[in-house]
C-alpha cells in the first residue's frame, strides 16, 4: 500500500505540475519523502540507459529519444531536463503503473554528474554514457576532477561504459573494466596541432599525474593523447567520426553514414555521436538513424532561431560559468563567413549561490572573434562592464564593440536595417529576457 500511494501522490502533483507549467522535481521530492526507497520497489524495463557528463547531456538524451520513438521503441524519459534524483523519481514513478511497473520499453535518464552516485544507488542503469567532463561553474563543481570523483561513485559492476575515447579524464574510467564501448574521432580536418585553447585541462595524465603529449586536437583538451610515462593512451573506437565538412554542414560515421548537420558544430558532432553509439547498441540500423539525425533541429531551447525586425538570427544557449560551452558557441559564430553580428547577455551569474563570480569569463576564447567574419560585438546585461574588461584585453577592436546595459536597448539597436546574421550567445537564465523582443521560429 505504501508503494500504490506514494506513486498516486506522485502521479497527481506531477498532473498539478503540468498544468501551471512546473513540477519535474517537486513530486518527486516528496515521494521520496514518503518512501525513500521507493525506487527499488519499482519494476523497470530490460534497457536503463543513462546519459551523463559536464555539457551535452540534455541535447543527447534528447537525441537518443528521438531515433528510438522514430523507430517504433517506447521511452520514458526526463524531457523537462529534471536530472537530479527528485527529477527522475518524477520521471520514473511518472511513468509506472499504480502497482509500480514502467510501461516503456527503455528508460531513459539524464543525470546530473554530481549527484548520480545518489540516483543510482537504487537503479542500476544497463548502459551509462558519460559525455565529457570540463571545468565548470566554480561554485558548484570546482575542478574536473572532483567532479570525476563524484561521478566514480555512481557506477557499479554489470554496468555498460559507454565512454568518449577523446576526453583522456572520462577515458580514465574504464580503468579495470571490460565492458566498456568507446566512440570518438579520427583525425579532422579542423583539428589543430596545438592547444589553441586559453588553458588546458589535459596536460597532466588522470593516471600517473605526467605529462601528456597529444597527436592532433579537436578542440580544448579533446583529441588524441598520450602519457610521456605510464602510456595510457587514447582507445580505439567502435564508433567513430571519420569526417566532418563543417562548412557543408556534414559529419561521417564509420565512413558509411553521412549526416547533415542543423547546428554546424564540433560539440554538436559528438552529441550526435553519442546519440548514434547508443542506437546501434540497443539495434537500430545505422543508415536509419543517419537518416533520422539529417537535418534534426534540438526542441530543448539551447539552439533558437529567430527574426528581429527585417534580420535573422540563432540564440546559442551556454551555460553561464562555463567556458567550453562558450567556446564552442563562439566558433559557430566565427565560422560564419557571410559575416554576422554577435550580441553577448550576462545578466545573471550564479543563480543559485549568487556569488557574483565573473572569473570564468577570462577562460572563455573571445580571442577567436578578432576575424573579418564578425562585424559587430555587442555586450548587454548587469555585468557588461566584467565583459567589456575582459574584452579590453583582446586584440579586438574597441570600435568594433558596443556596450548596453538593457537588453531592451541592445535588442532595438539591432532591430536595424542592416543585412547581417545575429548570434546571440547567452545562459539559460537570461535567454528569456532577448527573445521577448523578437520572432521566434516555429
Amino acid at each position: 500500500m505504501k508503494k500504490f500511494f506514494t506513486i498516486l501522490i506522485c502521479k497527481i502533483l506531477r498532473s498539478v505540475g503540468k498544468l501551471i507549467g512546473k513540477g519535474s522535481s517537486k513530486p518527486g521530492q516528496v515521494a521520496l519523502k514518503l518512501c525513500p526507497d521507493i525506487l527499488s520497489r519499482v519494476q523497470l524495463p530490460p534497457y536503463i540507459i543513462a546519459v551523463t557528463g559536464s555539457n551535452g547531456k540534455t541535447s543527447t538524451v534528447e537525441m537518443i529519444a528521438h531515433i528510438l520513438t522514430k523507430n517504433g521503441k517506447s521511452v520514458a524519459w526526463n524531457r523537462e531536463g529534471s536530472n537530479q534524483i527528485e527529477g527522475v523519481t518524477t520521471l520514473v514513478l511518472g511513468s509506472s503503473t499504480l502497482g509500480g511497473k514502467v510501461k516503456s520499453d527503455i528508460l531513459l535518464i539524464e543525470s546530473d554528474e554530481r549527484f548520480a552516485r545518489y540516483t543510482f544507488k537504487y537503479i542500476k542503469p544497463t548502459h551509462y554514457v558519460i559525455t565529457n567532463l570540463y571545468r565548470d561553474q566554480l561554485t558548484r563543481n570546482g575542478h574536473p576532477e572532483w567532479v570525476y570523483d563524484a561521478l566514480a561513485d555512481s557506477i557499479t559492476d554489470g554496468t555498460q561504459l559507454i565512454l568518449n575515447a577523446d576526453d583522456p579524464l572520462v577515458s580514465s574510467f574504464a580503468q579495470g573494466r571490460d565492458n566498456v564501448v568507446w566512440f570518438g574521432a579520427d583525425m579532422l580536418s579542423t583539428d589543430t596541432d596545438k592547444l589553441d585553447s586559453v588553458y588546458n585541462d589535459g596536460a597532466y595524465c588522470p593516471i600517473c599525474k605526467s605529462p601528456m603529449t597529444y597527436s592532433t586536437h579537436h578542440y580544448n583538451h579533446i583529441g588524441h593523447y598520450k602519457c610521456t610515462k605510464c602510456g595510457y593512451q587514447r582507445r580505439n573506437t567502435q564508433y567513430t567520426i571519420t569526417s566532418v565538412d563543417l562548412d557543408k554542414g556534414e559529419m561521417t560515421i564509420d565512413n558509411r553514414h553521412t549526416i547533415h548537420l542543423a547546428l554546424k558544430s564540433l560539440y554538436n558532432i559528438y552529441n550526435i555521436l553519442s546519440a548514434y553509439t547508443v542506437a546501434s547498441i540497443v539495434g537500430i540500423n545505422g543508415a536509419q538513424i543517419a537518416s533520422d539525425m539529417n537535418d534534426y533541429v534540438l526542441k530543448n531551447g539551447r539552439v533558437i532561431t529567430f527574426s528581429l525586425g527585417s534580420r535573422r538570427g540563432t540564440m546559442l544557449t551556454s551555460k553561464h560559468e562555463n567556458s567550453i560551452s562558450y567556446d564552442q558557441s563562439i566558433r559557430v559564430a566565427s565560422a560564419y563567413k557571410e559575416g554576422c553580428d554577435v550580441m553577448f547577455i550576462v545578466d545573471a551569474v550564479s543563480r543559485k549561490y549568487f556569488t557574483s563570480d565573473v572569473s570564468w569569463l577570462y577562460d572563455i576564447d573571445f580571442e577567436m572573434l578578432n576575424n573579418s567574419n564578425i562585424h559587430e560585438i555587442i555586450l548587454a546585461g548587469k555585468y557588461v562592464n566584467d565583459l567589456a574588461a575582459r574584452f579590453s584585453y583582446t586584440d579586438i577592436p574597441s570600435s568594433k564593440i558596443k556596450l548596453f546595459e538593457s537588453i531592451d536597448e541592445a535588442a532595438d539597436y539591432l532591430n536595424s536595417d542592416r543585412k547581417e546574421y545575429i548570434y546571440v550567445i547567452t545562459c539559460f537564465s537570461d535567454k528569456g529576457k532577448f527573445l521577448v523582443k523578437v520572432k521566434e521560429d516555429q
